[in-house]
């Protein structure tokens, strides 16, 4: 966050504040034995946001039988916190949508905000979320901090505003020119107005949620983030690509199909008329998600192609990334992470199952004096060839590998010890008769080769002690003039 700006916010003299009925009906409902009698008195006295109130109440976002005809009965049917909630919404309202600069498009501003509230308290319900005017309030106020930034920026903001073509192209364009976005100038104001958690933090978090910490409010933090993502297909000139976000969004966050959330954005369409009307809003025409899905339906066909061809890209990097953590980078065999994770794996099932699993470590024979004679680019050929041997021997269930070095392992589940011998003795042979050709020289390689097997009965009881005993074997290998495969063998008690 930018430090300058943020004094300067703080230094604003003309920032929102909280209406005094909202301050004093927070300070009435904080208190432990909250009087609903005297609140109801207090907002009585204003004769507007009661009869706000009652019609919200009232409304069909509540769907009541029962006529509501006072603010006592709205306490409590509805409660002290819905209506608390309420309250500050409306009374704030009331107040902002009087204070206005030339700085940028304030109708473009409520038309957004009273949308992503309708979608709130719309999905909120759909959801069986308890806390819905909570959700319905922190939606209309996420983008407040724009109007806090309009304040204290002027035309400097409206610029940045005005050359914004989606609200996700703001906010990338206010972290660009001033160091912070909107959402968290408006975690600011809610933090100066000491406003819950429950609403500051789903405003600080309306294009982040996922990243809020606390598991309890993340879920209407991401149900706001959710719901500015719906007024976005009502309020953006273009709104294919934010009916594919909130599709996205709902398939991801709620295992939602494309059809039952445009059935959703249909609903949102149809009740946000009214909801404007309780703000005394004038929205202008209402929006037909029909027509507006009509209209962006070439352009969500082009985006859902772009959007497949980026999730196979996709597949393909996080396949080479795999490939890239768990391949040797010159011989294309397992490396020695990759090996860890299977011999443990193979382990256990030997264990588990008593089938034997038997393993090969190979060892390339004065490999040093390749090196030494011909080169590093000789010695890494000598490897390659081997690599190339030892996957041809290798049959579908087993691993090669490059353990380090001049060392390579192939790990041969469900193989008893004389299998494993003998295909230790073929790739033995297959090396000594196949020289490496590096540009005029022949080079002509051998190999020793340790085998150790974990069968039933075996002292062996953990995958080191497996490559342990075959290292020793191939030292033993080594030991007895190279270019020949020794077996480890546990000599029995005397």
């Amino acid at each position: 966050m930018s430090q300058d700006l943020a004094q300067r916010i703080r230094r604003c003299p003309n920032l929102p504040s909280l209406p005094a009925i909202a301050v004093q009906i927070l300070e009435l409902a904080s208190r432990p034995d909250a009087d609903f009698a005297e609140i109801a008195r207090a907002i009585s006295k204003d004769p507007a946001l009661s009869s706000k109130i009652l019609r919200t109440v009232n409304s069909s976002f509540y769907a009541r039988r029962q006529h509501v005809g006072t603010i006592s009965q709205a306490l409590v049917i509805l409660g002290l916190q819905a209506v608390k909630t309420l309250v500050l919404g409306f009374s704030l309202v009331t107040n902002l949508s009087k204070n206005r600069t030339r700085g940028f498009n304030h109708l473009k501003y409520w038309r957004r905000s009273i949308y992503a509230a309708t979608a709130a308290r719309t999905i909120a319900a759909k959801l069986n979320i308890a806390q819905q005017e909570e959700a319905l309030l922190a939606a209309l106020l996420q983008d407040i901090g724009m109007l806090v930034l309009d304040q204290t920026l002027g035309s400097q903001y409206g610029d940045i505003c005005e050359k914004a073509s989606t609200h996700g192209e703001l906010i990338k364009m206010e972290k660009q020119a001033l160091g912070m976005t909107h959402a968290e100038v408006g975690a600011q104001l809610a933090e100066q107005w000491k406003l819950p958690a429950l609403l500051a933090v789903p405003i600080g978090a309306s294009h982040d949620a996922d990243a809020v910490s606390d598991a309890k409010l993340r879920p209407l933090a991401q149900l706001v983030q959710l719901a500015g993502a719906c007024a976005d297909v009502f309020a953006d000139e273009s709104p294919a690509a934010a009916i594919v976000q909130v599709r996205s969004f709902c398939a991801s966050h709620y295992k939602m199909g494309e059809a039952d959330c445009d059935l959703w954005l249909q609903e949102i369409a149809a009740k946000t008329k009214e909801m404007a009307s309780l703000f005394e809003l004038n929205l202008g025409p209402a929006a037909d998600y029909e027509r507006i899905l009509k209209r962006a339906n070439e352009a969500l066909v082009e985006l859902t192609l772009q959007t497949q061809l980026r999730a196979r890209q996709l597949q393909v990097q996080n396949q080479a990334l795999k490939r890239q953590a768990t391949t040797d980078a010159l011989t294309g065999l397992s490396n020695r992470a990759s090996f860890d994770h299977f011999l443990a794996e193979q382990f256990d099932a030997s264990r588990k199952s008593g089938k034997p699993l038997t393993l090969l470590m190979l060892d390339v024979d004065n490999f040093k004096s390749v090196n030494d004679r011909f080169g590093h680019q000789a010695g890494d050929q000598v490897l390659s060839k081997l690599a190339k041997l030892m996957q041809s021997a290798a049959r579908r269930q087993d691993l090669a590998v490059r353990y380090g070095g001049e060392e390579f392992v192939l790990v041969l589940p469900e193989t008893p010890r004389a299998t494993g011998t003998a295909i230790a003795d073929t790739i033995r042979r297959a090396v000594a008769a196949q020289p490496v050709v590096c540009g005029e020289h022949k080079i002509a390689i051998t190999v020793s080769i340790g085998v150790a097997t974990l069968e039933s009965g075996s002292p062996l009881s953990h995958p080191a002690h497996l490559v342990k005993a075959a290292d020793m074997a191939t030292y033993a290998a080594k030991h007895a003039g190279r270019n020949c495969v020794k077996i480890f063998s546990v000599k029995p008690a005397a």
